[in-house]
């Protein structure tokens, strides 16, 4: 049976579409090791802030990172337990997934 992707919860679709660029790829690297402020992550990066800024949004809205506000700069960190998710959605298909015979498209 062929699941559509419009089954695929959007909390799956937005993770995945947040992880397909390399600069969040190279965020989230940069916060596996510990949690960190914007300006650390535009220095090491070499991005502008508002570049940075867009691409953290993607992030967060995916529920991939979690913000702190420390007076002025605002913190981030790793939301492990959406990354559960997406691991737990991958591992899914993995072990549940019954490959057939290719067939004829015609049959």
């Amino acid at each position: 049976m062929i699941t559509p992707i419009t089954k695929t919860p959007n909390v799956i679709i937005s993770g995945f579409h947040a992880l397909s660029d390399p600069i969040r790829m190279n965020v989230i690297e940069l916060l596996r090791h510990r949690e960190l402020c914007v300006c650390d992550l535009c220095d090491t990066l070499k991005i502008s802030q508002s570049k940075l800024s867009f691409h953290l949004k993607n992030l967060k809205e995916a529920n991939l990172v979690n913000t702190r506000q420390e007076g002025k700069w605002i913190y981030y960190s790793l939301n492990l337990h959406q990354f559960q998710v997406l691991e737990q959605y991958l591992a899914d298909i993995h072990h549940n997934s019954v490959l057939s015979p290719p067939r004829s498209c015609c049959d």
